[in-house]
């Protein structure tokens, strides 16, 4: 048989190599959004970013005077792969003042940010194949890196009528129809902004553990609540894997810099991992992070303006057009439900930055399933454009069109 010459050829005339098939995932909506909208920024059109979870404000100050200090007396090279041990111990001490709970300092591993904590985790915890369950809506890059790492994710869909989470029912029906190797849950979520009960939290770790499944809890939300405080996993058993980042409540998301709670058995593997794939985080960001939790006061002015924010949306957004919104707990999202709008999210959030400057998320990037009837708020913003994002809306005449 002829051999199949066809395809694409490189420049020597020879056919040309394929990407590997582990790289075939989705793009990860929001940046193409965070891209569109900066290209009409240098047009010089006005944008209110409501698309990317991002505070609007720097890193607190006590952050940057530690990368300041060190900059100009430290060689900065590589550190220990688990991190600076002053760092680590300085995040065991906050598990006690948050929740009252004694962490070792030991199983604490710093990370390149919490996507740097996912690889690590997912690698530690999961051979190619694994399944490993995620609620719907949720993070997109959960279930992108699972796939390039060669595993499977079931979905755990989730609505109004489980308030977004997750329940012991639904993960023990999926486990017995496909075989689970693991679960992830949020709290608070991304899109949604919501939090996990404390007892149903409790109810799905100890599910896991009778069916020898791995959980993985993503807190990096925590310290940005505004009823009640979010649970730990850490306070139910020590044998889960938590990822924490310096991004959200530390207002550090460009310093790439995060950390994992890990069971006392699997530090050593998180060790060799870290050591091969990273070596370590940056020297630099960890001498920031350190710094940053003397920054407790101005962190907490930062809180306080979410929380601001979040009731002024929480008025303006109905008032707008968009009725059904997910319960917002904590994080500083609002996922509304725009169907009485449209029924193609991607086209309303790019019409919506097209015509009136506010970029949003479309639904899709966290749901493929119902994501098209859904966007994300971020109020991560300062407070005054958080004001004309909702005036902005108001007077949107594809929404007065339809109110």
């Amino acid at each position: 048989m002829a051999k199949d010459d066809s395809g694409p050829r490189n420049i020597a005339g020879e056919r040309r190599r394929a990407p590997a098939a582990r790289s075939d995932i989705q793009s990860f909506i929001v940046m193409d959004v965070m891209r569109a909208a900066a290209d009409l920024e240098a047009k010089g059109r006005s944008v209110i970013h409501m698309e990317v979870g991002q505070p609007g404000t720097p890193a607190p100050e006590s952050a940057l005077a530690a990368a300041r200090a060190a900059l100009g007396t430290e060689t900065l090279g590589y550190t220990a792969a688990l991190g600076i041990d002053a760092l680590r111990q300085r995040i065991a001490d906050s598990y006690r003042e948050r929740y009252g709970l004694s962490i070792g300092a030991e199983r604490i591993v710093i990370c390149t940010g919490s996507s740097a904590a996912f690889i690590l985790a997912f690698l530690a915890l999961f051979d190619t194949g694994a399944r490993v369950a995620l609620p719907s809506p949720g993070y997109p890059c959960y279930r992108h890196i699972l796939s390039a790492l060669g595993c499977r994710t079931p979905l755990i869909e989730t609505g109004p009528e489980t308030r977004w989470m997750p329940t012991r029912d639904a993960v023990a029906k999926l486990h017995d129809e496909v075989g689970l190797d693991g679960l992830l849950i949020a709290s608070p979520a991304n899109p949604t902004g919501t939090m996990i009960e404390p007892a149903r939290l409790a109810e799905l770790i100890r599910h896991a553990d009778r069916n020898g499944l791995w959980f993985v809890s993503d807190e990096i939300y925590h310290g940005l609540t505004y009823e009640a405080p979010a649970t730990t996993a850490l306070s139910i058993t020590d044998d889960v894997v938590v990822i924490n980042s310096f991004s959200k409540y530390y207002a550090m998301t460009g310093w790439r810099i995060g950390w994992l709670v890990v069971p006392p058995s699997l530090v050593r593997v998180f060790e060799r991992l870290q050591q091969n794939l990273f070596i370590s985080a940056p020297a630099v960001s960890q001498v920031a992070a350190l710094g940053a939790f003397a920054g407790v006061d101005e962190l907490e002015r930062n809180r306080a303006s979410y929380a601001r924010n979040r009731a002024l949306l929480l008025e303006a957004l109905p008032e707008a057009g968009f009725a059904s919104l997910a319960p917002a707990d904590g994080a500083f999202y609002l996922y509304a439900d725009v169907s009485a709008h449209t029924d193609d999210s991607r086209a309303f959030a790019s019409a919506m930055l097209e015509e009136i400057g506010v970029a949003t998320t479309p639904g899709l990037d966290f749901d493929a399933e119902r994501g098209h009837r859904f966007l994300r708020f971020s109020y991560a913003g300062t407070e005054a454009d958080m004001a004309e994002a909702a005036r902005r809306l108001k007077a949107w005449p594809r929404l007065k069109a339809r109110g």
